[in-house]
């Protein structure tokens, strides 16, 4: 019988996420908040949940959702960006519970290295870095992630992407002709949306839990030297920048990642 997998959150990345492994032979179960998309995952061999993750309580039929998954991947954008108000931990704490009475022995929580303070030195991190954010989502993430962890009745693997980008989205299309950029001397961290579905198989294949594993392509250019290039590429206005204000940033290091994964990025920061 092949093994199971729950992907609370089949969207940008949920989706070709779980495309991969049911090619992979898993069986995959994915939840959405949206009613029209059921149709459509059904169809491509998910087996969909309608479920919404709130403050406050979860909508859905999470009992079932997480039914005879052996591992359940968390991948919920926290949406603090939109709405600084939200309570992202208090969404996550909610979850503890269903996972607790479920069959659920591995977690993999899909975080962000925005847990990490950008600095005007722009300091390396890697694995012994201890996650200072001081703003809303970083501090929040934080929190989710500690949530998580400190739960022992399942393992908690922590995956802490840098921006993303891929099919039909790049972060030059929301830069592109804006003026007064900050920090145009930091670097870049990126990931591939492909190198990220390549992560979360090797975490699978090799059976990796309870570690925190930080992800960004390691090239990590200037801010405004890859963006002019890549809006160049795309045939996008060039944005403009402030520089005046000091530059903070920081480089994620993937080293722990490669190493302990033996896995090696596939797409570069120009793979649009």
């Amino acid at each position: 019988m092949s093994k199971t997998i729950s992907i609370l959150g089949i969207g940008w990345l949920g989706f070709p996420l779980a495309l991969d492994l049911i090619a992979k032979g898993y069986q995959v179960k994915g939840s959405t908040t949206s009613l029209m998309k059921i149709r459509k995952l059904k169809q491509k061999g998910i087996q969909p949940y309608h479920i919404i993750v709130k403050e406050n309580g979860i909508a859905g039929e999470i009992k079932e959702f997480l039914e005879e998954s052996e591992v359940l991947i968390i991948n919920i954008p926290p949406g603090l960006r939109g709405n600084p108000d939200i309570n992202f931990v208090a969404k996550i704490k909610n979850l503890i519970a269903p996972i607790n009475k479920s069959t659920v022995k591995q977690l993999l929580f899909v975080s962000s290295t925005s847990v990490f303070e950008d600095l005007e030195d722009f300091p390396i991190i890697n694995d012994t870095t201890t996650p200072l954010a001081s703003k809303n989502a970083g501090k929040q993430l934080i929190q989710a992630e500690s949530l998580l962890t400190d739960t022992k009745s399942f393992q908690t693997t922590i995956l802490r992407f840098g921006g993303l980008f891929g099919p039909n989205r790049h972060p030059a299309t929301m830069l592109s002709g804006k003026t007064d950029l900050k920090n145009p001397k930091a670097p870049v961290n990126l990931i591939h949306q492909q190198d990220c579905i390549g992560v979360i198989n090797a975490i699978l294949n090799k059976d990796i839990w309870g570690e925190t594993f930080n992800a960004a392509y390691p090239d990590h250019p200037e801010k405004e030297t890859y963006y002019t290039k890549i809006c160049e590429q795309m045939g996008l206005p060039i944005p403009q920048y402030d520089y005046e204000t000091v530059s903070k940033g920081k480089i994620i290091s993937a080293a722990l990642l490669m190493e302990a994964l033996e896995f090696e990025f596939k797409f570069n920061l120009y793979s649009i």
